[in-house]
This record gives C-alpha cells, sequence and structure tokens, in this order.
C-alpha cells in the first residue's frame, strides 16, 4: 500500500534536507501540490536505483511500499538496503514504525541476512536500547532460527521483560532444542518473572519434545496452582505434551476439561492417537470434531492419513483424502505428503504416483516418500529412476533417500547398483547410519553372498548392532548355512536377548535341517529367557470393517465356508502345478500332518474369507503382522491365475502383487 505524506507515520525531507511541514497551518495548495506530485510518481519507485540523483531520492522517499522495504542497495555500496540507504542519505528519518516494519517484513519472510544488516543499522541509531525494539530482534532471530543471535542478544541486553523471555523460550522450544527452552524457565522465575500463557504454551510445547514426562508434569502443577488449566491455549498445549509422551488417558482427561476448545486441541489428540497406531480412535475423534463444528485443518488432515497409513487401511484413507477435496484442502506441504504416504503404505502405488504428481510443492519429503512407496512394492527399477530424476534436477539427497535407494536395490537383488549408491553417499556428504549397514548386508546375504556379508560387518566403522546381525542371521536361514546362523544368533542373544525373533530365525535353521536337538535347545532358551514368539496374524478389510485371522482358526462365524472355499481353491492349484512345501511346517510331524498344518496359515483363511466376500475380479488385500511363508506365497500365486484376479498382501518386509500366477518380487524375497 502506498504511504502518503498524510497516511505515513514517516518525516519526510525536501530535497534541501529540510523537513516537510505537516501542520494544519501548512497551505492547502502546497499539500494539493505535494500529493499530486507523490501519486505521478509511484511508478518511478519501482525502478529507481542508487545511481540515481540526489532529485530521485526525493520522490522514492515519499512512497514506501511493502516489497520495497528490503529492496538491495545497488552494486557494493551502501548498507545493503536502499531504505536504509535513504536514511544515511537524509532522505527519510529513522522511526520506530519504520524500523518495526523492517524487521517484521525480516521475519515474515525468514531474511536472517536483511534482519541482521536492520540491526547493525539500530545499534548506530537512537534506539539500540529501546527495549521493545530489542524484542523485535530477537524475535527475528528465534523465527530465523539463528538461536545463536538471539541467545547473544539476549544476554546482552541490560533490561528484559516477560516478553524477551517468552521469544527466547518460544525460538528454543519451535527449533527443537526443547531442553535449552526448559533450562530458562527456573532462571525466569527467580527474576521475578511469572510466565503468562504463551510462555507456558511454549514451554509444555518443549517438554513434549522430551523422552520423559518429567518436566511436563511439573509444569501441569505450576499451570494447576496459578489457575492456567482452564486457558484454552495452555489445555490445548497440555493434551499435547501427554499426547507426545504417549499418555492418551491424561491427554484426554485435559481435553474433557476444557471449557473452551479449539482446533489446536482436538489435533493434538487425533495426532496422539495417530502416533500410538490407534487409526479407529483417531477417525472417531475425526467424525466427532466435525459433529462439533471444528473445521479440520492441514494438520488434522495429515495426522487422520497417517492413522490410515498405519493400519493399511485403503477405503478409510480413500473417504478421507474426499472430504479434504470437498473441503477445499489442497496438496500442499505435510498434508499431501502423508496423502501420498498413506496410498503408498495401503498398497496403491498408482494412487500415490498421482498424488506426487499433482503436489503445489515437491520437496525433499515428497521425493523420499514416493522413493519409500517404489521401494515397499518392489519397483527397485522405478525405484532407481526416480532417485536419479530427483538428482538430476538438483534436490539434495539425505539419509532416507539412500536408505530407500538401498533397500530397493536389496529387495530386487541388484548387487551392483546397491554397492554403488552406497559408495555415492559419501559425494553428498551423507554419513551411513546403522540402517544403512544393516541394508547392505542384507544385499549381500540375499545374493548369498555370506563370506562377503560377514566382511562387511566386520569392517564396520562403527560397532554392528544386534540388527546388523540379524541381517546377517536371515541371510543364513534363506540359504541354509547354519554355523554362520549360529554365530550370528549368539551376537544377537548378547545384544539384545530379549528380542524373539533370532530365536525363530535359528530355530527354523535347525528345523529345515532336521537337528531337533538343536531347535528343542533354542526353545528351552527362549523359555528360560521369557521370551515369546509373536502370533501370526492375517486381516483383510471389507466394507469399513476388519476381519482377522490366526492359523487354523475356529472362531470366525464364517469358519466351515472359509475352510470349504480353501479345500476348493486348493483343489484348483493343486491340478495345475501347486505343490504344498511341507519344509515351512517346523515340527517333527509327519509329511500328511504337516500338509494339514500347511493347509490353514492365517494369510489363506484372509484370502478365503476375501474370496468369499468381495464381487469377482476385484482387488483383494491382505496384510500380516510377519514374514508371508514360502509355501503361502506359492500358493497366492497360483490362486490369482485359478480366479483371474490381483491379490496385493502387505507383509512386515514388503508388498507382493500376485497377478496372473506370477508375483512383484519375482520370487526373490
Amino acid at each position: 500500500m502506498n504511504k502518503l505524506l498524510f497516511g505515513s507515520k514517516y518525516l519526510l525531507y525536501d530535497g534541501g534536507g529540510c523537513p516537510i511541514s505537516t501542520s494544519l497551518h501548512c497551505s492547502f495548495d502546497y499539500l494539493r501540490r505535494f500529493v499530486f506530485a507523490s501519486f505521478r510518481t509511484t511508478a518511478t519507485l519501482a525502478v529507481s536505483t542508487d545511481s540515481e540523483s540526489d532529485g530521485n531520492d526525493w520522490y522514492a522517499s515519499r512512497i514506501i511500499e511493502d516489497k520495497d522495504l528490503l529492496r538491495k542497495s545497488h552494486g557494493d555500496s551502501g548498507t545493503g538496503l536502499h531504505v536504509l540507504d535513504l536514511i544515511d542519505r537524509g532522505s527519510l528519518e529513522a522511526d520506530r514504525t519504520l524500523y518495526n516494519n523492517l524487521l517484521k517484513r525480516c521475519t515474515q519472510m525468514g531474511k536472517l541476512r536483511e534482519g541482521r544488516i536492520v540491526h547493525t543499522h539500530i545499534l548506530n541509531s537512537q534506539f539500540r536500547d529501546d527495549l521493545v525494539m530489542q524484542n523485535t530482534i530477537l524475535n527475528l532471530y528465534a523465527k530465523c532460527g539463528s538461536l545463536a543471535d538471539a541467545r547473544k542478544l539476549f544476554d546482552e541486553m541490560p533490561v528484559r521483560d516477560m516478553v524477551t523471555w517468552t521469544a527466547l523460550i518460544t525460538g528454543y522450544s519451535q527449533n527443537d532444542q526443547p531442553e535449552d527452552a526448559l533450562f530458562l524457565f527456573p532462571q525466569m522465575l527467580r527474576h521475578g518473572f511469572e510466565p503468562n500463557q504463551f510462555t507456558l504454551s511454549s514451554l509444555l510445547k518443549a517438554s513434549g519434545g522430551l523422552p520423559t514426562d518429567k518436566h511436563g508434569r511439573q509444569l501441569h502443577a505450576y499451570c494447576l496452582k496459578y489457575g492456567y488449566v482452564a486457558n484454552v491455549y495452555v489445555g490445548s498445549s497440555l493434551v499435547d505434551m501427554y499426547a507426545r509422551c504417549g499418555h492418551m488417558v491424561e491427554a484426554q482427561s485435559i481435553f474433557d476439561g476444557l471449557v473452551s476448545k479449539n482446533e489446536v486441541s482436538w489435533n493434538a489428540l487425533i495426532a496422539g492417537h495417530a502416533r500410538k497406531g490407534e487409526g479407529e480412535h483417531a477417525l472417531k475423534l475425526f467424525w466427532k470434531m466435525q459433529r462439533e463444528d471444528f473445521k479440520p485443518t492441514h494438520f488434522t488432515y495429515s495426522s487422520v492419513l497417517t492413522a490410515c497409513a498405519s493400519t493399511g487401511s485403503l477405503e478409510q484413507g480413500k473417504w478421507v483424502h474426499a472430504h479434504m477435496i470437498k473441503s477445499g484442502g489442497r496438496l500442499v506441504a505435510f498434508a499431501g505428503n502423508t496423502l501420498l504416504d498413506m496410498y503408498a503404505k495401503s498398497g496403491s502405488i498408482e494412487d500415490a504416483k498421482k498424488v506426487f504428481s499433482r503436489l503445489l510443492k515437491q520437496d525433499l519429503v515428497s521425493w523420499n516418500s514416493m522413493l519409500t512407496g517404489y521401494a515397499q512394492h518392489g519397483l527397485a527399477k522405478d525405484t532407481v529412476h526416480q532417485f536419479e530424476e530427483m538428482l538430476r534436477i538438483g534436490i539434495e539427497p539425505n539419509d532416507i533417500t539412500f536408505l530407500c535407494v538401498l533397500t530397493a536395490c536389496s529387495h530386487a537383488g541388484l548387487l551392483d547398483e546397491g554397492q554403488y549408491y552406497f559408495e555415492l553417499m559419501e559425494k553428498y556428504k551423507v554419513e551411513p547410519d546403522v540402517s544403512h549397514y544393516v541394508t547392505m548386508v542384507d544385499l549381500l546375504g540375499r545374493a548369498g553372498l555370506l563370506d562377503q556379508a560377514e566382511r562387511f560387518v566386520r569392517e564396520m566403522p562403527i560397532e554392528p548392532t544386534a540388527a546388523v546381525w540379524g541381517a546377517l542371521l536371515g541371510a543364513c536361514r534363506m540359504h541354509k548355512n547354519m554355523e554362520l546362523g549360529a554365530s550370528a544368533a549368539e551376537r544377537i542373544f548378547e545384544l539384545d536377548p530379549h528380542d524373539s525373533g533370532p530365536h525363530i530365525l535359528l530355530y527354523n535353521i535347525y528345523a529345515s535341517a532336521g537337528r531337533w536337538h538343536d531347535a528343542a535347545k533354542v526353545r528351552k532358551m527362549m523359555k528360560e529367557s521369557g521370551v515369546k514368539k509373536e502370533p501370526a496374524c492375517s486381516w483383510v478389510e471389507i466394507e469399513n470393517a476388519v476381519h482377522m485371522f490366526v492359523a487354523n482358526d475356529d472362531a470366525h462365524p464364517q469358519k466351515e465356508e472359509i475352510h470349504k472355499m480353501w479345500e476348493k481353491i486348493q483343489s484348483k492349484i493343486k491340478e495345475i502345478g501347486y505343490i504344498p512345501d511341507t519344509s515351512h511346517v517346523l515340527l517333527f510331524v509327519d509329511e500328511r500332518e504337516r500338509e494339514v498344518k500347511l493347509q490353514y496359515h492365517s494369510e489363506k483363511l484372509a484370502l478365503a474369507f476375501a474370496l468369499i466376500n468381495t464381487p469377482p475380479g476385484s482387488t483383494i488385500r491382505i496384510k500380516k503382522n510377519i514374514r508371508v511363508c514360502g509355501d503361502c506365497h506359492s500358493a497366492i500365486k497360483y490362486v490369482s491365475k485359478v480366479v483371474g484376479r490381483e491379490i496385493i498382501l502387505r507383509d512386515t518386509n514388503r508388498f507382493h502383487h500376485f497377478r496372473a500366477g506370477s508375483c512383484s518380487c519375482g520370487d526373490y524375497w
């Protein structure tokens, strides 16, 4: 907006450096001629430069538009900002309003460099010790993420008020430095300042970022003592703090006690349930929020979609997506990225690709989400192509990017490519962490290079963790190497004795080789250590209802129909070549009993149920909480051919897309 003489708070000067009077005694004719001149020079300002005459400074000084506040100086001369140059030349008076507008503009646009220039200029002005001005500068540094500058200014301030303390605490809290924020609280109290609602909200946010709820509970007690719990801002922050610490009962209690709620309160509670994988609860709150006339925000949609992704609830995810479109939501920032992630994790990689292509801005998180989706669906070539395209357009990869690519290479047996990308990390100054080393051991192990994998583990620059040895143990199970497998298992038992996975893998290695005495020893070890195997289960979602199955399940109301359906299907797939692989029944029983045990694995029961209860030709989606067994994988391939349907199975490792008798993994899994 143009600033004219009588609408501006700036004191303007004429060409001779004398102030133009704004008193009522000024002649009407003079004001009329000045206003005409001001309007006449509006277009001139946008193109004027420091190389122009002093006369142009005279015109420029009369109209300061927001877009020109941070206009750079011409060349290397001046302060670096054109407005400050005008002040130095005496064409414009520096008052509090002008400086505040400059600082506000820097803060809004995240212009840290320009903010420092304005700060330096203020230090040479009459406002150098002005408390309000110093607080504004401190807030600028904090909002722009320069906490070192903010702290330096804070320490140098001769006088501080509540705004000063709150600005620095908020800065630390919003920039992931919770300990620094909380450390200031007792200091502030010792100096005689009492926190307000904004201070407490920031302190509670900081508490939610810590692994313990100790500080949060102390702050809660303070809020109770001084009557802040009923405050909607503080109350919402308490809900968020408890939710982030995983204490949903306390979060719900605070939420229920709020007389006045807002979108932040609802979002905090919904996000807490989403983080804990309690998708059904998050969705119920989402509906309730709208019934009580609160409009969902991007944060709400992001949390609800995260909940859908964690359970693989595609139908519910689609419903939330439709609701988002209907309410006018756009595919921006984290909400768009979360939608992409939901589709990928729910088994619809095609929908994920569509969302990616329609995002208003594709940032690093968007690319990583798409790469993760491709990797999880076994689309290694698409992953590599996407990664190369990302590098081509100049997006800098991070540690997650490389982990996605390495995982894709591992799942598809792309040994040379995987080794190349692991070495490429050094070029982009990405330091490998444990997860990258685990993936490389998995890549080498799956390829059957067990000696090379073991050497890689022993030559790692960091101490191998249980996960690293676990990857080697998994490869030994795949390639039936008992000696190396037993050695790897011993290392895991030392590092993580309570994890059931390695015990089961070692048991399977011995059982597969018929070494039942050694297998029994592993079982005994598990019993003595109190280690329990997670029961395998599979589930399907049909018409927003989830149906779960365990092996030999006889609790489902349709159990007789399910068993008959599987017997019918099994008879058909045997006719076209399916042979039950009884080596996956790791019990000391005869061959016939082994085949019976195989017949009613949880994923087979889930598949039979889906065939009964879904329309012919529709896609069947099954989820399993552990890795799919080899016999079920083989059987489902044949089923997809017999029934002419696509079957998508998600296990703990990846997605398997079964079509026309083959699987997307190419049997390399």
